[in-house]
């Protein structure tokens, strides 16, 4: 996982579809708060999680 992720960026969980999109709130180092439309506000290690850039919302499944 080696995204730069910023705050407002557009992501998704591929382990958790469910979560729904999400936007980057903050990101330090390894750590990253990501508030997701189904499944609120979520802190995660990017060492375990994979999270994947969305350039267009619009085009998601």
């Amino acid at each position: 996982m080696n995204l730069d992720l910023t705050p407002g960026m557009l992501v998704r969980n591929p382990a958790h579809p469910e979560w729904g999109l999400g936007q980057v709130q903050s990101a330090v180092g390894t750590r990253v708060t990501v508030n997701f439309e189904n499944a609120g506000k979520v802190s995660m290690n990017l060492a375990a999680a994979h999270l994947e850039a969305v350039d267009d919302p619009s085009k998601l499944d």
